[in-house]
């Protein structure tokens, strides 16, 4: 994965907000209807402890200033993927 730019981390918070809200709205949708499997239970969980052990590692060997869009990409590549996945893409 590229390290994105510091340029980038407002498109990127932008983008990480709506790919959250789209794939909420959809899991959330899959949950009330009772379709919402075992799989996409266990993803939900396993996504976001892989996005946080990253984050953590990239903060435990940054300097004292971190790059923070770094520290955004785990988060932001899962979330974006998810939000195409669930529409279909």
């Amino acid at each position: 994965m590229s390290t994105p730019s510091l340029a980038s981390l407002p498109q990127m918070i932008m983008e990480l907000a709506f790919a959250s809200w789209e794939t909420i709205g959809h899991r959330t949708l899959m949950m009330a209807q009772g379709t919402c499997s075992a799989a996409e239970y266990s993803r939900m969980m396993e996504e976001k402890m892989a996005a946080s052990e990253q984050s953590s590692a990239l903060l435990l060997q940054s300097g004292p200033v971190p790059d923070w869009a770094a520290l955004m990409a785990p988060w932001h590549l899962r979330a974006t993927s998810n939000a195409r996945r669930l529409r279909g893409e």
